[in-house]
């Protein structure tokens, strides 16, 4: 007994490939008979016709490598898709950089290990792009002893 017909229905019915389609065994007599729409719909809901379980793709390598890209890893050259403006743009690197070392600056003024005129000048150099970084700073006030007392820092 061929069950072209059936299976052709099913598919429409369910919207997926004809080999999707999975007929019960035990009730292929009652398969055969159903010649219309109507009926493969009835044996659709009494669960006799059934669609075959998706062979979903495995998602472990990517949660693998997810978690790699969160510590940091995979971010070589060949990964890059922007160039180094786009992923970073020089503003936002600039006001990072210019906000920490003006926060230091006005940490230690705060504390008083800095004099007005001192940290002024310190300001002004921060400002011309004079440090590199925050360390950069830190190493510049100690080689000159700017800081009023040097054991509090």
């Amino acid at each position: 007994m061929s069950l072209k017909l059936q299976k052709r229905i099913a598919s429409y019915l369910l919207n997926v490939s004809k080999n999707k389609i999975k007929f019960n065994d035990k009730n292929l007599q009652e398969i055969g008979d159903a010649i219309t729409k109507s009926d493969v719909r009835k044996l659709i809901g009494k669960k006799i016709i059934t669609v075959k379980k998706v062979n979903a793709q495995s998602r472990y390598r990517a949660r693998l490598n997810l978690l790699r890209k969160r510590k940091g890893r995979k971010q070589g050259i060949g990964s890059r898709k922007g160039s180094k403006n786009a992923r970073l743009p020089s503003k936002k690197a600039w006001i990072n950089k210019i906000r920490m070392q003006r926060s230091l600056l006005n940490i230690l003024r705060s504390k008083g290990l800095l004099t007005k005129e001192i940290y002024r000048d310190l300001y002004k150099k921060s400002k011309g792009g004079f440090f590199r970084n925050q360390r950069h700073l830190k190493v510049y006030l100690e080689e000159h002893k700017i800081l009023k007392n040097d054991e509090n820092k």
